[in-house]
């Protein structure tokens, strides 16, 4: 996340990243080695223990290969901020905690019940997204359900109306994605290029398009369901916004409200 955020700064960086996750020990870091060797680059890393963060700065030394430790100048402020010295103990920051386990049921719901699946358990969500195809709606849940978010999400057909259920929900918020018909087109085209269907569909019609994106903003209005418009916002700027109608939602006690975006 700190290289994807430095990145930014920088215009049309290739950059091919290579992750190595978990290396708690030094018999782990002489697997991985090999791998640094055959993708030279700067190596940016989060190591602790002395023995292991010694052996990789000298692999990278040997390979010559930069090798920047990005948790040093944060821990040394630390330190001096809460009066402490850090433990050095590897993997603390992925304590098996309630939290982790919250997080992993709500992963596997997700998952359990992305595009209408498991419409009889949607009671049980946190959140349900709504829209029409390719508005952002799997993406979206994927992310919350890894904040620790049960997500659930179904797409809005015009032929083929939703199940009653959707209506009736009590415990989930419910949240309308709607987006620019233009620009849905546009995402539906590459998908369809992506799968190497180049023929004219209803799918990319622009009038079918703007007839969909019609008839899901008019339930969404029908319902007093809150709705965001994903237009012009990335996946995380969407998912922030989810939480923050989730928050609001759960300080005052109230249910449903519709509340544009």
């Amino acid at each position: 996340m700190l290289a994807k955020a430095a990145l930014a700064q920088f215009e049309d960086a290739d950059v091919i990243r290579h992750f190595w996750p978990m290396v708690r020990s030094r018999q782990h870091l002489e697997r991985i080695l090999p791998e640094l060797k055959d993708n030279p680059g700067l190596v940016l890393f989060t190591l602790v223990n002395p023995d292991t963060r010694n052996r990789l700065e000298e692999a990278c030394t040997q390979l010559g290969l930069p090798a920047v430790p990005i948790l040093d100048r944060v821990t040394e402020a630390l330190e001096k901020a809460l009066g402490q010295e850090a433990h050095g103990r590897p993997g603390r920051q992925h304590a098996m905690d309630q939290a982790y386990f919250n997080r992993v049921e709500a992963i596997q719901f997700t998952i359990a019940h992305d595009d209408g699946i498991g419409w009889e358990e949607w009671e049980e969500a946190d959140i349900l997204l709504a829209g029409v195809s390719r508005s952002s709606k799997t993406p979206t849940s994927i992310y919350l359900a890894n904040r620790g978010y049960k997500v659930a999400n179904i797409p809005l057909v015009v032929e083929s109306p939703p199940p009653p259920k959707l209506f009736e929900l009590k415990h989930p918020m419910i949240v309308g994605l709607t987006t620019a018909p233009e620009r849905l087109v546009q995402i539906r085209r590459n998908r369809l290029l992506t799968l190497n269907e180049e023929r004219e569909t209803d799918y990319v019609d622009g009038e079918r398009v703007k007839g969909e994106v019609k008839f899901a903003r008019r339930m969404f209005a029908d319902n007093g369901w809150a709705v965001i418009d994903v237009t012009r916002r990335s996946i995380e700027e969407t998912a922030a916004a989810v939480i923050r109608l989730y928050n609001e939602r759960s300080a005052s006690g109230s249910s449903q409200g519709s509340k544009p975006i």
